[in-house]
């Protein structure tokens, strides 16, 4: 056999390992639920970010635990760059509303996940990652929150800032759901660590207002 095949035989199967290298990472049980494609690190080629059910069936009391995975392009495969199993939900979270997970986007470079659940009382909320200091950390968080007949309460944390803006408004039904009050906020919080994609609800943060006492929770 000559050298030159020897080389070759020696090679294939590196060759074999980094063309199915995506394949063989992700689990077989796993369940695309998401894809996307977007630029997120500003180099002018996609990235693909999928979100995943992590089994393959879904527990009808417990649900299915979600990861998202954001894949980078090198050569010709799709390799994995960040994943996490922290920044998507479980699909029991959203309560009597059904599976909170309304979906990802991407805008200018930011990584947006949409989340939303409750019954009577609703929340929804918008978590925004950028890629920074070789990590895709949460730079925003817009929620909304609240009650027909009690109240509503948005929040918008500008985290890169620290500027959160609260307004709330109280209503009465038994005036044609009037609003009679509104508590309206803005003030400047640090957080004292970084939340990435990887860490997300990892641990729960709680704020609190220093003029009305409202409560946020990241």
């Amino acid at each position: 056999m000559s050298t030159k095949h020897l080389l070759l035989l020696l090679f294939m199967p590196f060759i074999f390992t980094s063309s199915f290298g995506q394949e063989n990472s992700i689990p077989k049980q796993y369940r695309p639920v998401k894809e996307i494609y977007g630029d997120l690190n500003k180099d002018s080629v996609d990235e693909k970010i999928v979100v995943y059910n992590v089994n393959d069936t879904e527990d009808e009391v417990e649900g299915v635990d979600r990861e998202i995975i954001i894949f980078k392009k090198e050569n010709r495969n799709w390799v994995i760059w960040h994943r996490s199993k922290t920044a998507i939900g479980n699909s029991k979270d959203g309560g009597m509303m059904g599976d909170p997970f309304e979906g990802i986007e991407i805008k200018n470079g930011i990584l947006l996940v949409y989340e939303s659940g409750g019954s009577s009382w609703k929340w929804s909320f918008i978590d925004k990652y950028r890629f920074q200091n070789n990590n895709f950390e949460l730079i925003g968080y817009v929620s909304s929150a609240g009650k027909v007949c009690e109240y509503w309460q948005d929040v918008d944390y500008n985290i890169s800032t620290g500027e959160i803006i609260i307004k709330k408004e109280y209503e009465d039904c038994d005036k044609a759901q009037e609003i009679y009050k509104r508590e309206n906020e803005e003030f400047v919080y640090k957080l004292k660590n970084k939340i990435t994609l990887e860490n997300r609800d990892k641990e729960e943060i709680k704020i609190i207002s220093p003029k009305y006492k409202h409560e946020i929770y990241l």
